[in-house]
């Protein structure tokens, strides 16, 4: 692979980036641009496959938005992108390729020579999978699924289905168990029969800590209530065919390193989805997240919605310096898609060194957060219209409802468009109390309806985003070293919470460790 190009600091356009918001940016006002040019909505509405943005509410003009264009092509954001593409091991801490995009590739498509092979193992597993999901849903006896897994294991799978409600198979009822707290699975089980009842256990190398000592539980209460069919019970999605057989489980669907797990949701990991909707539509799920690919890929950066939403938020985190965005889905099935996105973008771009391990000297990943509207119009939007912090809101809103309760969903789209005006406007009054600034960014992001191909699209949309920051920042997006020290520690600190030896520890934890044991 070629050497780096240069971060986004040391690009010969990122000084005058800087010197346009010092004259220009800081002080912009989007309410101002929207009724002096006319052709500022067209200019900052971008199609994309299934999603259409508004930016045109956004604190950005034509020139911030080409000198940030002029930083990425320095920054090398299209050769990253088709090093990414063609298989090359971007992911250098690593030594791995990043490859979850051949997860949604047709079969037969054009791809790299090197990847023909591995597209073709994609399929195998693919169909293989599809065919068992659709097996499951084909068997009246099973009545409900478990999916144990953590991270990417739990949080893809579990946003897809409920995002998916409308189209899933009603005689299957999915729980989703991620938390080693006793009491979640605890919950779920009992609610459950073993009689009728699949657990899928969701683990790369099947031994995660909360996955397996979940998985050890729930096989442990499934004897307790009388069966012995582990293999029928029991599948997994893991590339440890070893360990799950010692397990237990004989029916496995494996996936690849090249696949991180905040990307698995494509792979066997999205087995759960495929038993909820079917064969056809996680094809349908693919075929928009291809699609998605596609524009990524071909789209001129102007034109590019992934390219343009990862330069937005490059702007406003080191020129605006705002550390947080909200993402409000105007929609109940995207209830846990702000989750989903808080550990793609926080786990990918939470870093604070470069390519060369060099620490940086500028933010890099914004605090993602969110809840569904309305119901974070009545919690944190208080915040969002007057708090002194100001947070870019991301709306996501749905044309056509998938219920047909009359007036329901046009006062959810009146509510969604309000908001939005609402930061925008503002409001004066010269008490105070009831005073909106205003000049608050928003992007609009708009689907003509939610299922499995627009939801597709919609979450490949927030990866290459994610990527395309990343790539500014020179950081690597695809490793997550800092999930792993606190796990070592936790090792160490079990046995001492049984044995109440304190020898080493800070003063702290010391004496928190006596304090649970008394």
């Amino acid at each position: 692979m070629a050497a780096p190009a240069p971060r986004c600091d040391r690009t010969a356009a990122w000084p005058r980036l800087q010197a346009h918001y010092d004259t220009v940016g800081r002080g912009f006002d989007a309410r101002t641009a929207l009724r002096d040019d006319p052709q500022r909505v067209a200019a900052f509405g971008v199609q994309a496959p299934h999603v259409w943005a508004d930016l045109s509410k956004n604190r950005i003009d034509a020139t911030a938005e080409a000198l940030l264009r002029e930083v990425a092509a320095d920054c090398g954001l299209a050769q990253r992108r088709d090093a990414m593409f063609a298989g090359e091991p971007i992911n250098a801490t690593e030594g791995r390729a990043v490859l979850h995009t051949l997860l949604r590739t047709p079969a037969g498509a054009q791809v790299a020579p090197g990847l023909r092979d591995a597209l073709a193992q994609v399929h195998a597993t693919l169909d293989a999978m599809l065919a068992y999901a659709e097996q499951v849903r084909a068997d009246a006896a099973i009545t409900d699924i478990v999916n144990i897994g953590i991270g990417g294991s739990d949080l893809g799978p579990q946003m897809a289905t409920l995002a998916l409600e409308a189209f899933r198979d009603p005689g299957k009822r999915l729980h989703f168990v991620s938390n080693i707290d006793g009491h979640e699975l605890d919950a779920v089980l009992r609610q459950v029969d073993a009689r009728s009842t699949l657990f899928l256990i969701a683990s790369k190398t099947f031994t995660t800590l909360e996955t397996m000592t979940n998985a050890r539980s729930a096989r442990a209460w499934f004897a307790a209530q009388g069966g012995t069919d582990v293999a029928r019970h029991f599948a997994a999605l893991t590339t440890n065919v070893e360990a799950a057989a010692q397990f237990g489980i004989t029916r496995t669907f494996g996936f690849w390193d090249w696949v991180g797990g905040r990307y698995s949701l494509w792979s066997a990991i999205g087995l759960p989805v495929a038993i909820a909707i079917g064969a056809q539509g996680f094809r349908a799920l693919l075929g928009g997240a291809h699609a998605m690919d596609l524009h990524f890929r071909t789209a001129p950066l102007a034109h590019n919605l992934p390219m343009r939403l990862g330069l937005l938020d490059v702007w406003y985190r080191n020129f605006h310096g705002w550390g947080s965005r909200s993402v409000a889905p105007y929609h109940s099935g995207l209830r846990r898609l702000p989750a989903y996105l808080q550990q793609l973008e926080m786990e990918s771009n939470g870093k604070r060194v470069d390519l060369a391990g060099q620490p940086l000297p500028y933010a890099t990943s914004p605090v993602v957060w969110g809840e569904p509207g309305t119901n974070g119009q009545h919690a944190y939007f208080q915040q969002l219209h007057q708090g002194t912090d100001v947070v870019p809101v991301e709306f996501i809103a749905v044309r056509q409802a998938a219920h047909a309760l009359p007036g329901h969903h046009a006062q959810l789209l009146a509510n969604v468009l309000a908001q939005s005006q609402a930061l925008l406007q503002g409001q004066d009054d010269a008490g105070g109390h009831r005073h909106f600034p205003g000049n608050r960014p928003s992007t609009v992001l708009l689907l003509e309806r939610l299922d499995p191909a627009s939801l597709g699209a919609l979450v490949a949309m927030y990866e290459h985003r994610v990527f395309t920051a990343g790539v500014l920042w020179g950081i690597n997006s695809f490793d997550q070293w800092g999930v792993e020290l606190g796990k070592v520690l936790a090792k160490d600190l079990a046995p001492r919470l049984e044995s109440g030896d304190t020898t080493g520890l800070d003063a702290s934890t010391a004496a928190l460790v006596q304090r649970l044991r008394t």
